[in-house]
């Protein structure tokens, strides 16, 4: 069952493809968009030339193969001169924390990382785990089993944004974030949705839970149905007026999720915040994010 959900589905790995490149013909869509008369100059910054462009083992379109160029991280960069790469290690292990914006000169290397082939297959890594997991649940029966889903850059992909403000290298601005949630447009991230459909298929119940306060959930709910995620049990967001970190907030909406009778199988996020917390889920899988850090 494991080898059979690693190798995949021929259909299913075009499938996957297709999405892929639509996904990347959005975000640079939204770069060129925002970038206007500078837009040449924002693609000689992200490095992309035709003769980079290749493709992976699964026909997806990379942008440029992965240069570790070097920067800094806070303390760590400070101690040391981090090349990127290691950087994003250090962020993807949750060793380095608290950080506002990615180092100013790994920009170039996390939107290569983003939009080319290497942030997809760390995806298809964790998800291919989830689903193998969950293949393998011996399920009650009884409806109660859950599975608790992150939106941002989990279930939705929000890279159309990110590609036009540095990918993460500005100052997070809620002003503007609002504005695109508003929008409604972000694209399914291919992988989450592939987990997401073959949970309803086990007989698991999806729950949405986002640090997304209220006043985004018609934007939300209506984003969500547009990218298919349809089905799903419950979508939690945060009260208009809470105080309370995010992993606060979210193990407490677990605890009451478990309080309520459901049995929570799976959680999925790709944040620390979204994973850590009695009660996390009988297993807990992380989905790789270099663009920003919630605590």
């Amino acid at each position: 069952m494991h080898t059979q959900s690693a190798q995949g589905d021929p259909i299913e790995d075009r499938a996957l493809s297709m999405a892929s490149a639509k996904l990347l013909v959005t975000a640079l869509a939204a770069l060129l968009a925002a970038a206007g008369g500078a837009g040449a100059r924002e693609l000689s910054r992200l490095e992309m030339t035709s003769a980079e462009m290749i493709a992976d083992g699964g026909g997806m379109p990379l942008i440029h193969m992965l240069r570790p160029l070097r920067g800094s991280g806070g303390r760590l960069g400070r101690r040391a001169g981090v090349p990127c790469d290691s950087w994003r290690f250090a962020v993807e292990t949750n060793s380095v924390r608290g950080w506002s914006t990615i180092p100013a000169r790994c920009e170039s290397y996390v939107g290569n990382y983003m939009m080319g082939g290497h942030y997809r297959r760390d995806s298809r890594a964790v998800v291919d785990e989830a689903v193998a997991y969950a293949e393998g649940l011996q399920l009650a029966g009884d409806g109660r089993e859950v599975w608790v889903f992150d939106v941002d850059e989990t279930t939705l992909s929000n890279l159309p944004y990110y590609a036009k403000h540095g990918f993460g290298a500005e100052p997070y601005n809620s002003t503007l974030f609002g504005a695109y949630v508003q929008e409604a447009s972000a694209p399914a991230l291919p992988e989450t949705k592939r987990l997401y459909d073959r949970l309803l298929a086990l007989g698991i119940k999806p729950v949405i839970l986002t640090g997304r306060r209220e006043d985004k959930r018609e934007a939300t709910a209506r984003n969500l149905a547009a990218a298919g995620y349809t089905g799903y049990e419950k979508l939690l967001l945060k009260p208009q007026d809470a105080r309370v970190h995010a992993v606060e907030f979210k193990s407490g909406e677990r605890q009451k999720l478990e309080d309520a009778g459901y049995v929570i199988v799976g959680n999925i996020g790709d944040q620390w915040s979204d994973l850590l917390g009695a009660p996390e889920g009988a297993r807990t899988f992380k989905l790789p994010d270099p663009m920003y850090y919630i605590g």
